[in-house]
């Protein structure tokens, strides 16, 4: 990935910022996205830059068309094109059953998760198209296909980015790029740090290969959709998931 310009929305913590260190560390230069975790950012360019590679950090809310045009624009002044984008920027969700939740509650989390991609992805055609080369990864999520209590906002706005995903890579493939959605099980983030560790043990007892799925897990297979050696790889639902989510 020498030279490749990647931009990793919400790649201040978690599995977007071990996303951005492992394409720092493969040679693209990474722009790191954050809404509010400027210090976090931070951390993570400079990280990057110890090891010798380049990267810079940049604020946007993901939903924003002004904010996300001014990072798309200035990521472009900077380093001249954008070949990579990385769809992970996380919105809060109402965890409450179906009988519980409002409708502006349950709606809210898929407009949030799709204005995201939708939003992204206008901005940064352009330059793949005018390219002929780009690579879109979005991040789903298996609760998209294997419900779970208290997640059917997160899971119903997940199952619509996997559909606009097969859209997008239907429509931009003649421009030689493609489109494609990896999807994490569970994985030991900060947002997971909450969870009650009997909960964890019971998944990890489920799973095929016994244990909880870690940031780099996620990020080694967003990298592989990043580059060249998926280049006949398009509109395709990856589940990483230590074997929990076999169809």
């Amino acid at each position: 990935m020498d030279n490749k310009v990647a931009i990793v929305t919400g790649s201040s913590r978690g599995i977007g910022a071990e996303t951005a260190k492992l394409l720092a560390k493969r040679g693209a230069k990474v722009v790191i996205n954050y809404a509010r975790s400027a210090t976090s950012a931070e951390e993570v360019v400079e990280s990057i830059q110890q090891r010798g590679g380049e990267a810079i950090a940049m604020q946007a809310d993901a939903r924003d068309m002004k904010q996300m045009k001014h990072l798309v624009d200035e990521t472009v002044k900077k380093y001249g094109t954008v070949d990579v984008f990385v769809h992970n920027a996380g919105m809060s969700f109402p965890k409450k059953t179906f009988e519980d939740m409002e409708w502006e509650e349950f709606i809210r989390k898929t407009n949030d998760e799709l204005q995201a991609a939708f939003v992204s992805t206008k901005l940064v055609l352009p330059y793949m198209k005018n390219q002929n080369y780009g690579k879109l990864v979005y991040v789903s999520s298996g609760l998209s296909n294997h419900p779970a209590p208290h997640f059917i906002a997160h899971g119903t706005s997940k199952g619509g980015l996997n559909s606009f995903v097969k859209y997008i890579a239907q429509e931009v493939g003649k421009y030689g790029i493609t489109a494609n959605a990896v999807s994490p099980g569970l994985v030991e983030t900060d947002a997971t740090s909450d969870l009650p560790e009997e909960f964890k043990q019971k998944q990890e007892a489920f799973l095929p290969l016994g244990r909880l799925g870690r940031p780099e897990d996620i990020a080694k297979a967003i990298a592989f959709y990043a580059s060249d050696d998926s280049s006949y790889i398009t509109g395709s639902y990856t589940p990483v998931s230590g074997g929990g989510e076999m169809n």
